[in-house]
């Protein structure tokens, strides 16, 4: 696998780092567009895992940091979901004018409520897989508030999410609140592939049943048996990267 490092301007003007994994020695057969979960990165272990599986297959992904996150620029504390989904498109418009349009969206865990999201605004997309998604933002919603009870009079605390803190604005609970994600995935209108695990502990496994039958077909569903909600383990990842390469092939290539 070959790396590119790439930057991307955002709709505010704001620097998003970016890393493009092409297959070695060969065109690539498509273009993916990856979106990492809540707080992370795309140096993320999974995420690196997951893109270079995909790259063996032929598949380029572009993976990167949502504002204010990894070394993107931007205060992480001003963003929204709404502006996650605005960075997702911004970096599939770099794609369509710099390299190819993507044609795949991948998420994880909120990463994947994005792009269900952001699809309906990316055209070139034909299909759309996610990881550990949630049905839902009201669970990240309900986490936020018992981890900063004061969060709604203050107007913003500090949140532990893993072992870091982030400080959120209450601007950020009233997006969520806002997010409609049955009629994002209903009206979804490509291919979906929906990965989770049953022993996932942080996004229950219900949220990829409430998903799936929300949405339209065509849709798989992707049994990842006991991997965690991070896909931390480099085998779990891996399989993911090659069956995401082998369903979308389908789409990709009509």
């Amino acid at each position: 696998m070959q790396t590119r490092k790439i930057t991307i301007e955002n709709a505010v003007g704001h620097k998003l780092a970016a890393l493009l994994d092409l297959p070695e020695g060969n065109e690539p057969v498509a273009y993916a567009l990856f979106a990492h979960c809540f707080t992370c990165s795309k140096d993320y272990k999974g995420v690196v895992w997951v893109s270079k599986a995909l790259a063996a297959e032929g598949i380029a992904v572009l993976r990167f940091d949502f504002t204010g996150l990894g070394e993107s620029e931007g205060d992480f504390a001003d963003t929204t979901f709404s502006s996650n989904v605005a960075d997702l498109v911004a970096a599939a418009e770099f794609m369509d004018r710099e390299l190819e349009a993507p044609k795949i969206l991948i998420g994880h865990s909120l990463g994947g409520a994005a792009v269900l999201h952001a699809a309906a605004r990316i055209p070139s997309v034909a299909a759309v897989a996610t990881l550990a998604a949630p049905s839902s933002t009201d669970h990240l919603a309900g986490v936020i508030r018992s981890s900063a009870s004061g969060i709604e009079s203050a107007g913003a605390a500090e949140v532990r999410i893993g072992s870091r803190s982030f400080r959120i604005r209450k601007e950020f609970l009233d997006d969520l609140s806002a997010v409609n994600m049955r009629d994002a995935v209903s009206g979804l209108g490509r291919a979906l592939l929906v990965c989770h695990s049953q022993a996932d502990r942080t996004v229950g496994i219900e949220n990829a049943t409430e998903i799936f039958m929300a949405a339209q077909h065509p849709k798989c569903f992707l049994s990842l048996d006991s991997a965690d909600h991070l896909c931390s383990n480099a085998a779990d990842a891996r399989y993911v990267g090659t069956m995401i390469a082998t369903w979308a092939r389908r789409y990709i290539t009509a």
